[in-house]
């Protein structure tokens, strides 16, 4: 027994000597962790200059409101759902300084501007809005009213605010009231139980056919998630025009096609079995987003194999040759100012200023819908970004707060994101096989800027993409729900049936950049360039003739020569550029290169245009004013035929812009007819466009010659790590540290209650 113990204990030393020099060697060959941002790849440092343009902070959110609601001449409500009839704050965001000031403060050591916020009052009270701006907001707070300065006049009209989540309650509890006079045609029509099974709601935009209006027709849907693709065939007329919601009336019904004046007529119409009537049954959800099976794996993952290459601080980031400032507004979305490429500014300003659908349908709501989505705020609805789909997990995510239809600030975690990604093409290469034999090549990493925004049915992927050969890139997909109304007849004209009884609806989608574009200065001019067949005779043989390309060149002089209308043919080269030369005699430019599958806009004989009327244009370039600082309003949806900010009207006082200081105002989209495909939902391929900002003549050669990414080899030295590194990942390369996946989104959601 003593022997077999001690050799028993020598095997268990054994075997313990083996696990730890298996251990050691394991640790020895382990990699280091990649370092959170290696400082070698930052061409510049961070400067707190760029919080000029930074949103508001939790605090100075809090000050601002708590301000206004101390001023008791406005007797402001402090309830999260106001009623119409109150005053009450429906906006805070940043008020923009003026541009002049603030590049004497960038570039000129000039004074730094004041803080201020923009703020938006809904005086239910008194019946109208206005606008305040009140700062300076690092000390003693003082407001004052700057609608007529905006708008020129004294106060807006009431009825051209958005709803509000109080006025939608309000709303839902006259729903409730008429439901339970409708409850045996809505149960035994769409299978509704009160407070189990509720038919869900719809509205159309704008609402109604006038100035003034606030008519809204309301679709109503399944009890379903994706609720978007599940309409019942009853869709109702709501009057909402007073401020008190005790005068709201509902003034229309249409059930399975038929049109009701009242709901008595409808109760009784049903009652006596004089209609059409639809029959519930049991259907599965194929809107569900529920994988159909559970999911068998990871895909590819990226990481950084030497750590990050760009740097995120305030509201600033900082990438390799790169640098811009950062924001989101609540009712525009993303933004960029002093955008720097090699430390000279491109832009000024690049953002997001309107998304805007125009629908077909037969019935109320969507006959006349266009959907204007920064009329409730597009940066509004920027929720948590989901790590590893809706951005890499390797990237950086950044917090943001918002003070919209609400009484607190609110926190919106990890709405914007910032990571580098490899295009997954090079972004330029060449392999020679004549005479000098070789290979140079370049991999296309980008840095991404990020945001998404999930405005009611659409989800829309906005993104602004920095290329080391100095191009940016102002992007957006659509992915989301498709609208959909219930097939009735003469409607299949207006799209194509995806489900049973659903049309899917033809629609367009217009989106809206602001490219402020600085080359050298504030003092540009307007150029395009494109080309024609001219014939020649060959100059060695003068007798035969060819016809070859011809380069055109024109510098525009008016903005109104400059307004390219998408319905015209347009020169393919479109240039913002200085008046210096490059080392060959060239100006240095900026090209606007547009991408775009966009539907036909609407006639300009249509009662609506002029409040979408940036849409008539592929590119519009004017002469930069402070009080043009936005193509589209809040207040454009429910004011559309009377607009307040007609962009039309920008472009009509045909300034000069020779040597100004020029706004170019793109437009893109693509023209969505629903198919069988978009169940569950839309996907984003081919569901996009945007504008490409690329450097023409700018530089003498490509910039990114100079990257740390070029590679060359030739026969022989194809493992020789001087000019590529790739042969040489083993001895360079690092491990990167994964962040947990956590989701917090669903804290931001709209409550009505």
């Amino acid at each position: 027994m003593n022997s077999l113990l001690k050799y028993l204990l020598i095997l268990l030393g054994l075997v313990s000597i083996i696990i730890n020099i298996v251990l050691i060697c394991l640790n020895s060959n382990r990699l280091p962790k990649c370092m959170s941002q290696p400082q070698e790849y930052l061409q510049f440092r961070h400067s707190d200059k760029s919080l000029v343009f930074a949103d508001l902070t939790a605090e100075e959110y809090k000050s601002v409101r708590d301000y206004m609601w101390a001023q008791e001449d406005l007797n402001i409500s402090h309830s999260f759902i106001a009623k119409p009839s109150e005053n009450f704050i429906f906006l805070i965001d940043l008020s923009l300084p003026k541009k002049a000031g603030v590049l004497r403060y960038l570039d000129s050591s000039g004074p730094k501007p004041p803080r201020e916020a923009s703020v938006l009052v809904f005086c239910g009270e008194r019946g109208y809005l206005k606008e305040y701006v009140v700062g300076p907001l690092s000390g003693r707070l003082q407001h004052r009213d700057v609608t007529q300065e905006k708008y020129n006049t004294s106060e807006l009209p009431f009825t051209a605010r958005t709803v509000t989540i109080g006025e939608y309650v309000q709303l839902f509890t006259l729903l409730n009231h008429v439901f339970q006079k409708l409850e045996k045609p809505l149960t035994e029509s769409f299978g509704y139980i009160p407070k189990e099974r509720e038919l869900l709601t719809f509205e159309s935009m704008p609402r109604g056919t006038r100035s003034g209006d606030r008519k809204t027709w309301i679709s109503f849907f399944r009890d379903f998630s994706g609720m978007y693709i599940h309409p019942v065939g009853f869709e109702m007329l709501i009057n909402h025009e007073s401020s008190n919601s005790s005068n709201w009336t509902v003034d229309k019904l249409l059930y399975n096609g038929q049109y009701f004046d009242t709901v008595d007529e409808f109760v009784a119409i049903y009652k006596a079995g004089r209609l059409k009537k639809i029959v519930y049954k049991e259907i599965p959800n194929y809107a569900s987003l529920k994988p159909r099976k559970k999911p068998s794996g990871l895909g590819p993952q990226q990481y950084y194999l030497q750590g990050r290459r760009y740097s995120v601080k305030n509201n600033q980031v900082i990438y390799l040759d790169w640098s811009f400032a950062f924001g989101l507004s609540s009712l525009t979305g993303m933004r960029v100012f002093d955008v720097r490429f090699k430390g000279e500014r491109i832009a000024y300003e690049l953002s997001v200023q309107e998304a805007m659908s125009v629908y077909g349908s037969v019935t109320p709501g969507m006959i006349l819908t266009k959907f204007l989505d920064s009329s409730i705020g597009i940066g509004r609805f920027a929720h948590e970004l989901v790590r590893g789909i809706d951005c890499p997990h390797a990237a950086t995510f950044v917090d943001t707060y918002r003070y919209i239809d609400t009484n607190v600030t609110q926190r919106f975690r990890n709405s914007i994101c910032v990571f580098e990604h490899d295009i997954g093409r090079p972004l330029r290469r060449h392999f020679s096989d004549f005479f000098h034999i070789g290979y140079g090549g370049m991999a296309n990493g980008a840095l991404v800027f990020r945001t998404i925004t999930a405005i009611g049915n659409y989800d829309y992927i906005w993104d602004f993409i920095f290329y080391q050969s100095g191009s940016v890139e102002a992007r957006v997909h659509a992915t989301g729900y498709i609208s959909s109304s219930f097939k009735v007849d003469g409607n299949l004209q207006y799209g194509h049936q995806v489900a049973e009884n659903v049309l899917g609806n033809i629609h367009t989608h217009f989106i809206n950049f602001k490219v402020d574009l600085d080359i050298l200065g504030v003092k540009n001019v307007f150029q395009t360039k494109d080309m024609v067949y001219k014939e020649v005779p060959l100059p060695w043989m003068p007798s035969e003739k060819a016809k070859i390309p011809q380069l055109v060149e024109q510098q525009i002089k008016t903005e109104k020569e400059a307004a390219m209308l998408h319905s015209t043919k347009t020169p393919r080269y479109l240039h913002i550029a200085s008046n210096q030369t490059n080392q060959w005699g060239h100006h240095r430019s900026y090209r606007l290169q547009v991408v775009s599958f966009a539907g036909d806009h609407l006639p300009e004989s249509e009662s609506v245009e002029k409040s979408i009327s940036w849409a008539r244009y592929k590119v519009a370039i004017t002469k930069h004013k402070d009080k043009e600082q936005t193509s589209s309003s809040l207040y454009n949806q429910n004011y559309m035929w009377s607009p307040f900010v007609d962009f039309s009207k920008y472009i009509d006082d045909n300034d000069m812009i020779v040597n100004e200081d020029l706004v170019a105002w793109v437009t893109t989209g693509f023209l969505h007819i629903p198919h069988a495909e978009d169940i569950p939902n839309t996907v984003t391929v081919g569901n996009g466009g945007g504008v490409i900002l690329r450097p023409h003549n700018y530089f003498n050669e490509d910039p990114s010659i100079n990257s740390p990414d070029g590679v060359y080899f030739g026969p022989g030295s194809e493992s020789d790590c001087e000019y590529n590194k790739m042969a040489c990942l083993e001895k360079d390369h690092c491990t990167s540290t994964l962040e947990p996946f956590t989701y917090h989104g669903f804290e931001g959601v709209m409550k009505f209650e």
